[in-house]
């Protein structure tokens, strides 16, 4: 009997749910104002320590709500979570849409209304739109497909982030689009344009989240009740030590690439480039997510986890590296081993936890490294903000523009020699367990690693 390969099984049809998982994914990730973020939210009227807290309330609520939804979504299905996301997103969208500007206590009081209802959504949205998925292609026998599943969404989803990079700062300047359409628009006006194209986005990951399906598994819940579950799969994370490294490199890796890619228009700034390229800049960046996935396919299936995560802990180094070192326009280059970096996180981490996870514990499993990371990326964003308001003390420079490039400035040459030192003992640490000095199972097997080694 002829070997089914694995481009075989990628001509074979996704389910509906795994195609609806995919749209959704992108409706809910890919938006017109993240080339413009930071900005913006100083353009509102706040300063980037502000901001930075915001950033630490968004994660915050995460925390809160991340373990407790998915035991949810483990006990009670996960349609019902990715639909809650959904409308979350639209509020939170709508929020931000209309936030009245001139009052600054007034504004900021908005924003965090809009940043915990971000987190909520993140939160509920967190490992059960992924564990829907993965489960429905585990009931078909097709588990196998999940990195084809994760290659679709990346490439997808990275076409989708150049078009809404480039479209979203574009409508954001107000001089560019008034030039294009000979119109008399304000930079106050067009600042919002990019959040109300995403609010149409949020409409129809609804549309996405109400066209899935609730699988039916045949393995029982973690538990009956919902707080002796959560404490199960916290024990199961502790004593499965594949499953804890790969949520601390997750958490490490994600949690300082993520603090200054929320930065990166300001760092834009920084270099001197002007605003009308942030988004074909953003493009270019994400056009990398094309690219990522058959070389993660590549290194999933040659490379043990251990060799993995120290191949993409090498990418952060050298971007982090770069940028504190400085220079002019040519710096921007640095940015891309972070966001490949990043890419390369997301589908590697996807991989070992889906693999190595029970459908029974799958969403909360997912949860707990989501949860993880948003600690870790809450708890560095006030770090951050303690650190750049001790940047700034010296500073003898009286415009603020210049007096937040100088403390950004400085604070840049930390983020490597900090990122170093919360690496280096996991990297010491992992190598001590088995089966992340392992070669694992690669992208084109047919089964995914063992369920049940604690190795």
């Amino acid at each position: 009997m002829p070997q089914t390969t694995a481009r075989d099984l990628d001509a074979v049809p996704l389910p509906n749910n795994v195609r609806a998982f995919i749209a959704f994914r992108i409706l809910f990730n890919a938006r017109f104002y993240y080339p413009v973020l930071s900005v913006f939210f100083i353009d509102l009227g706040l300063s980037l320590d502000q901001y930075s807290l915001l950033n630490v309330a968004w994660a915050v609520s995460i925390v809160l709500c991340e373990l407790p939804l998915g035991a949810v979504a483990d006990r009670f299905g996960r349609r019902p979570l990715i639909v809650l996301a959904s409308v979350l997103m639209i509020v939170e969208m709508a929020v931000m849409a209309f936030v009245p500007t001139g009052n600054t206590t007034i504004l900021l009081t908005v924003l965090l209304v809009n940043r915990c209802l971000s987190g909520l959504a993140e939160a509920a949205a967190s490992g059960a739109d992924e564990a829907l998925a993965y489960d429905t292609l585990a009931l078909a026998g097709r588990s196998a497909e999940w990195p084809r599943v994760l290659s679709m969404m990346q490439t997808r989803m990275s076409m989708a982030f150049v078009l809404s990079m480039i479209v979203g700062a574009l409508v954001y300047d107000a001089s560019f689009l008034n030039g294009l359409l000979g119109t008399e628009f304000s930079a106050a006006t067009t600042a919002r344009f990019p959040v109300y194209l995403t609010l149409g986005l949020a409409f129809g990951a609804l549309l996405a989240a109400l066209r899935m399906t609730e699988p039916e598994t045949e393995e029982p819940t973690a538990s009956s009740a919902l707080g002796s579950g959560v404490r199960v799969v916290i024990h199961f994370v502790r004593v499965t030590r594949l499953v804890l490294a790969v949520v601390l490199f997750s958490l490490i890796l994600d949690s300082v690439v993520r603090l200054f890619l929320v930065m990166q228009s300001n760092y834009l700034r920084l270099i001197r480039i002007p605003e009308a390229y942030f988004g074909m800049i953003g493009a270019l960046l994400a056009g990398l997510g094309i690219l990522s996935p058959p070389i993660a396919r590549r290194v999933i299936a040659r490379c043990s986890p251990l060799v993995t995560f120290v191949t993409i802990a090498m990418l952060v180094l050298i971007g982090l590296g770069g940028v504190a070192l400085g220079g002019g326009v040519w710096a921007v280059l640095w940015l891309a081993p972070l966001m490949l970096s990043f890419h390369l996180l997301q589908f590697a981490s996807s991989h070992y936890l889906n693999g190595a996870t029970p459908s029974s514990m799958r969403a909360t499993v997912l949860s707990v490294k989501s949860l993880a990371g948003n600690l870790a990326y809450g708890a560095a964003g006030m770090a951050y903000a303690v650190a750049f308001h001790f940047a700034k003390r010296g500073v003898s420079a009286t415009d603020n523009a210049e007096v937040t490039d100088v403390a950004f400035t400085r604070t840049l040459v930390w983020l490597p020699i900090v990122f170093l030192v919360l690496v280096l003992p996991v990297v010491v640490w992992a190598r001590r367990i088995p089966r992340m000095c392992e070669l694992q199972t690669g992208a084109g097997s047919s089964r995914p690693p063992s369920e049940t080694s604690t190795n």
